[in-house]
Order: structure tokens, then sequence, then C-alpha cells
């Protein structure tokens, strides 16, 4: 597999980025959804979120915060397919378990590039958030510059908020994905000479990042209102219990379902273009192409790109 990882970490590249140009209005709206206040809501739910952002913020207010997936995309999928790959040739066995604690592995490390991009993201997606696009104040330039300033003002604690969040869903997140292809791709039998090999790889692969999110989006609901916090210079919460008890009690257990839709949305379509993708090129060169020396990855064995678990 060390043969083509630089081929394969291009193409991860090459899919992200076309999902994160289509993809990223339903990340938009998840965002606000998510962190709106229950005493005055902006949105009514995800279509009337969508209409009011554009009517609001022109086209250009769904793709804020952008910038900062786009920057961190390469490191991501390196450190998610360096360690899923290394983790599976530790282990040894191809078994669904081993799937699931590769997966769990690089969800786990790729946090560290993972938190502070998604921060930069969440807080340039609240920027101007009901405001006319000619009366919007922007406090953030770009991605970059939404970085520095926080770490001006916080330092390194402030640039890794939410950091405890970002493992808790990406950990396990990861490893139901893995472990959901992994499953699926054997129980319906996708080989090489099957006629409807590409249908059920897109199948699998939608459903696996569906399993992901419903598996984790609790946590991503709190992981999202901690990183939203301090927003205008108002802190609520204290902790991740105390967003949790205060989310629970003026809105409900209802509260983990907010922005359901919109991640739901995306996650199936995401989620089987990359996979089948993946999993056809690399069917495709590791057969002709690899050298004698080369281990060829079997067909059931998932690659991981950051498009679930994501909240993009």
């Amino acid at each position: 597999m060390e043969c083509y990882i630089v081929t394969d970490l291009l193409l991860l590249i090459d899919c992200d980025g076309l999902n994160l140009v289509t993809m990223s209005p339903f990340s938009c709206e998840l965002v606000r959804l998510q962190v709106q206040s229950v005493d005055k809501p902006l949105y009514r739910g995800t279509f009337h979120c969508f209409q009011s952002i554009i009517r609001q913020e022109s086209m250009s207010g769904l793709y804020k915060g952008i910038g900062s997936p786009m920057m961190g995309l390469t490191f991501i999928n390196a450190i998610v397919f360096g360690v899923q790959g290394n983790a599976m040739r530790r282990l040894g066995e191809d078994t669904p378990l081993n799937q699931f604690l590769a997966g769990a592995a690089a969800g786990t490390i790729q946090c560290v590039i993972c938190c502070p991009m998604e921060l930069a993201k969440t807080r340039m997606q609240m920027q101007g958030t009901g405001e006319k696009k000619s009366s919007s104040r922007k406090v953030y330039k770009n991605s970059l510059d939404c970085l520095a300033r926080i770490y001006q003002r916080e330092g390194i604690r402030g640039v890794n908020r939410g950091m405890v969040t970002t493992l808790i869903r990406e950990t396990p997140g990861f490893g139901v994905y893995f472990l959901a292809y992994d499953l699926l791709t054997r129980s319906l039998g996708c080989e090489p000479e099957d006629p409807y090999m590409i249908p059920k790889l897109l199948f699998a692969g939608g459903m696996s990042g569906i399993a992901s999110w419903l598996s984790t989006y609790p946590v991503d609901v709190i992981k999202s209102r901690l990183q939203a916090d301090g927003v205008g210079g108002k802190y609520q919460y204290s902790s991740i219990m105390d967003c949790t008890r205060k989310s629970i009690q003026r809105e409900g257990w209802r509260v983990f379902t907010r922005g359901l839709t919109s991640t739901l949305l995306r996650a199936f379509p995401v989620n089987a273009a990359t996979f089948a993708t993946v999993t056809l090129f690399l069917l495709y060169v590791r057969s002709d192409e690899a050298p004698k020396d080369c281990e060829t990855a079997p067909l059931h064995a998932p690659i991981q790109t950051q498009t679930q678990p994501s909240s993009l």
C-alpha cells in the first residue's frame, strides 16, 4: 500500500475538493441550525435557513468558511490515510473489528488538524448571521485571520476550543464509518466482475456516512455550540457538561437533532461518490500497475476521507 500512497492521497484530495464545493451550503445551514437561540430562532428549518441565507447574504453566504477545510484537507487526508493503512497492517488480519480499530485510530490522530479547522469554519459561518450583506461587519477576513485573532486573544487553548468533543466525535465516528463500509461491501458482494458493483459501492458508501453521523451526531451539536460560543464576546458555556445541561434544559432532548436533516442530505451523496470513486480507482491502479512487492488492498478495505464525519 505504501507504493501508492501519493497517488491515492491526490485522488482523495480531488474527491474532497469537489465535495467541499458542492456540499458547503449544507454545512453552513447545519452550523446555524445547531447553534441558533431557541428563544429567538432565526430559522424554522433547513429549507427556511437556506432561503434566508441567500436572501440576506447572497449565494456567497452559503460558502462561508470553505477556506478552512480547503487548507486542512491535504493534511487530514495524509494523516487519516497513513494511520488507517499502517494500523491495518499492524493489526494483521482484515476483520470488521480491526477495521473499526484502525478507523478509530485514524480519527483520533487527525483531530489535531480537524479541531482548529472546524473552529475557524464555524466562526466564519456564524459571521454576519441574520444581517444584510451590505450592513454586515466582518470580524474575520478569512480562516487564517480568524485563527490568528483567536490565538492572540485566547492562546493555544482558544485555537483548540472543542478538542475534547472533537475527539469524542471523531474516534468512534471514523470507526463506525470504516466498519459500516466493510460490512456492507462484504454483504453486498462488491466484486470486480459484478455488473452492479458501482451501484453497490455507491449505496455502501452513502449508508456508511449516514451510519457514522447518526452514531455521533449529538456530540457534534455540542461541539458546534462550544466552538460558536464567544462570538460577539459573550460566552454562555463553561464546559462540555454545562453546555449539555443548558441545552437540554432550554430545548429538551430534541436539541440533539438540530440540523440532522442537512447533515443526512449531505452525508449520503458525499460519501457515496467518494467511496465509489476511490475504490474503483484503487482497483484499477493496483490491478494493472502495482509492482510485485506491493500489497494489493482487498476491494472491501475502505479508504476514509474527511467527509464524515465532518460538519461541512
